[in-house]
């Protein structure tokens, strides 16, 4: 069943975006069980650049 959310503009992002969010979540893990900070900037640099996405995708969708 497709997505309500979905429109032509985000259909080809929405895989990327599922695998930047696990990828997030898997650094943000790493960072939590071994202290090592790397994992905690990677997290930060998928975080700001899925928000650029986004805002992108909203601008593309004229919605801004």
């Amino acid at each position: 069943m497709p997505r309500e959310w979905n429109t032509p503009k985000r259909e080809c992002w929405n895989a990327p975006i599922h695998q930047i969010l696990k990828a997030i979540d898997n650094h943000t893990r790493l960072w939590m069980e071994t202290g090592d900070y790397w994992h905690e900037e990677k997290a930060n640099l998928l975080r700001n650049y899925l928000r650029e996405l986004k805002t992108w995708i909203h601008q593309q969708e004229g919605r801004q």
